[in-house]
């Protein structure tokens, strides 16, 4: 079965570069790579490379992370589609593993991540030394090899996963009524979950997340986050981002009722600028 890679991207050129680079190294190289780029500054752009690369854009403001998919899902051709998030470097592994699996799985199929410091992955790197440096995910556990089903649907991500073509567009793709930052995936997970889609861990084939800045809470997504919420919790009956909805509450940003989201106040920038920290 052959695979469509498919990233977005806004304003990380430098990460996008990385990206690139290990599908170079690839040992199976994709069918093709989607990049979705929306509205970065710059235009994007990725160099020569051993496989076709086809570069659309999503003009649609903010973070328009549902439609933005969805847009690469539509113009890819390959029976598997393989998102990747444009901050991780794909391992020489993971599209020959993922094809692998795929071929002989109708899942959703998640693929470990390995967090990386600061220094590392800047300019040449070695896949090899940067196995002995990343760190894995506190919570998600994967396998060391193969595959585990796992029965939280709340769990799946984004970052890096793969989906049969027709399965994806089945379950109609991302909820594009979730608009700019936050829910989406984890809706995504649990209408496949409800679809009878099993949830696969795959350990041993991954892709390195690239250190950045992080903001916790996310509070310059504050209006996204509860806007999203408020569709989820129609829909599930349940709050998700339950995390950063709780440390909105304690800032006094927002209140929650038993089935309701109100924004008291907009966060200053004071309050955006300390909650920027750099992960561990």
């Amino acid at each position: 079965m052959t695979i469509s890679l498919l990233t977005i991207v806004k304003n990380r050129a430098g990460h996008l570069a990385q990206l690139v680079e290990g599908l170079r190294r690839s040992a199976t190289l994709p069918l093709e790579l989607i990049i979705v780029d929306m509205a970065s500054d710059a235009p994007v752009s990725v160099g020569e490379t051993p496989f076709p690369v086809h570069i659309l854009h999503c003009d649609q403001p903010g973070l328009p992370l549902a439609a933005a998919r969805n847009m690469a899902a539509r113009a890819a051709t390959a029976d598997i589609l393989l998102f990747l998030d444009v901050d991780c470097i794909p391992m020489r592994q993971l599209v020959g593993t993922i094809a692998e699996v795929a071929r002989d799985q109708d899942a959703l199929i998640c693929a470990e991540i390995l967090y990386l410091g600061p220094d590392d992955a800047r300019g040449d790197w070695d896949e090899a030394d940067l196995m002995q440096r990343a760190a894995g995910h506190p919570v998600r556990v994967f396998p060391a090899h193969g595959f585990r089903e796992e029965s939280n649907a709340g769990l799946f991500w984004s970052l890096a996963f793969a989906i049969r073509r027709d399965r994806f567009f089945a379950l109609k793709g991302f909820d594009e009524g979730f608009t700019g930052y936050g829910a989406e995936d984890t809706d995504f997970g649990f209408r496949a979950q409800a679809a009878g889609l099993p949830l696969l861990f795959l350990g041993g084939a991954g892709a390195f997340h690239q250190y950045h800045a992080i903001f916790d809470p996310p509070l310059q997504h504050l209006g996204d986050i509860v806007r999203n919420a408020r569709l989820f919790h129609q829909r599930w009956r349940f709050w998700p981002m339950d995390g950063w909805l709780t440390a909105f509450e304690r800032a006094g940003l927002v209140a929650r009722s038993q089935g309701g989201i109100m924004i008291l106040r907009q966060p200053e920038q004071d309050e955006i600028d300390r909650a920027r920290i750099l992960p561990i």
